[in-house]
C-alpha cells in the first residue's frame, strides 16, 4: 500500500462515444472534483471498433481537464507507448504535469485492441510492443531528469539531447497496466509507481484475484529492493447510493492493498445524463 492508507476514488472515462467532446469532459471533471472524486482518468484510444464511434485526442482533452480543475488527479489510462514517439510523449507529459501543477499520473501499457495498430499499418506483435514500452519508459525517465540524454536502443534512439523544463516534482509517477493473471506487466509495474490490473478474461477482477496481483507486485519489488509502497488501482462500477455489499468489497480490497478505486463509465448503452448523475452523486463511501 502507499504511505497514506486512505483509499482514493477516481473515474475511468472513455474518450469516445458520448464523451467525445473536450468541453463536455472538462465540465464533467469539474463536476467530479466538486462531488468529491479524487481522480479523472481518460482512455487513450484512437478508434473504437465498428460501428465507428467519434473519438477525441486524450492529451488535448486532459489539458482542458487540467485547466478546469484544481485538485483532482488526472492522466491517460492507458497510453500504449508502442504507437507514440517518445520525444513527443516526453514533451506532452511534462507540459500536462506543469499545467496541472503535479497532478499527472502517467498510465502505460501494451495497448488494445490490436487493430489500433494493424489498421494503420503498424506491427501489433505483443513482444515487440513490450520491448518498445520498456525502452520508452527508460528513455522518458532520463528525459524527465533534465540532464543530457543519449540512448542507443533497438527501438528508441536519442542522440545527446537535454529536455527542459523538468516535471513539477522532478519526475512523473508511472502506473503500469496489464492483464491478470500474467507476469511481464507486473514485473514492469514493480519498477515504477503503481499497477492497474485488468481481467485478462474480461469483466472485472475478484477481490482474490486482485489480492494475488498486489502480492505478486510486492514480491517483485522486494526482489529488486524497491520501496514497499506503490499505488494499486482496482477498476469496477459502484451504485450511486452505496450499499453494504459495495462497502464491504471496498474494505476487503483496501485490506489487500488497493489505494485507488476506479469507477468505470464504460457503458455505451447508458445515456450520458445518467453517467453525469452518477458522477454528481460522488464516490462510494
Amino acid at each position: 500500500m502507499s504511505d497514506d492508507p486512505v483509499v482514493r476514488f477516481g473515474l475511468g472515462v472513455p474518450n469516445g462515444g458520448d464523451f467525445a467532446d473536450p468541453t463536455r469532459l472538462a465540465t464533467l471533471a469539474a463536476d467530479a472534483e466538486r462531488a468529491g472524486w479524487d481522480g479523472f482518468f481518460l482512455w487513450d484510444h484512437v478508434i473504437r471498433r465498428q460501428p465507428w464511434q467519434p473519438m477525441v485526442d486524450p492529451w488535448v482533452a486532459l489539458a482542458a481537464v487540467a485547466a478546469a480543475t484544481e485538485r483532482i488527479v488526472l492522466g491517460p489510462m492507458v497510453t500504449p507507448l508502442a504507437r507514440r514517439r517518445v520525444s513527443v510523449v516526453a514533451r506532452q507529459t511534462v507540459t500536462l504535469d506543469l499545467l496541472s501543477q503535479g497532478r499527472l499520473r502517467f498510465g502505460v501499457g501494451l495497448g488494445a485492441p490490436d487493430d489500433e495498430f494493424t489498421r494503420f499499418g503498424e506491427d501489433a506483435d505483443a513482444r515487440r510492443r513490450a520491448q518498445i514500452l520498456d525502452e520508452s519508459l527508460d528513455a522518458l525517465t532520463l528525459l524527465w531528469s533534465g540532464e543530457p540524454v543519449t540512448v542507443r536502443g533497438t527501438h528508441v534512439t536519442i542522440d545527446d539531447v537535454q529536455f527542459q523544463p523538468k516535471p513539477t516534482n522532478g519526475r512523473i509517477p508511472v502506473w503500469v497496466a496489464g492483464g491478470w493473471p500474467g507476469t511481464a506487466p507486473f514485473r514492469r509495474a514493480a519498477r515504477f509507481d503503481g499497477v492497474w490490473p485488468v481481467a485478462r478474461a474480461g469483466g472485472y477482477l475478484s477481490v482474490e484475484e486482485f489480492a494475488d496481483c498486489v502480492a505478486a507486485v510486492r514480491g517483485y519489488r522486494a526482489q529488486s529492493g524497491a520501496p514497499e509502497s506503490f499505488d494499486a488501482c482496482f477498476i469496477d462500477r459502484s451504485p450511486a447510493v452505496t450499499d453494504a455489499e459495495t462497502t464491504d468489497r471496498i474494505n476487503r480490497l483496501a485490506d489487500v492493498g488497493m489505494t485507488w478505486w476506479i469507477d468505470s463509465l464504460d457503458d455505451p448503452n447508458t445515456p450520458f445524463d445518467q453517467h453525469r448523475a452518477r458522477v454528481l452523486a460522488g464516490p462510494p463511501t
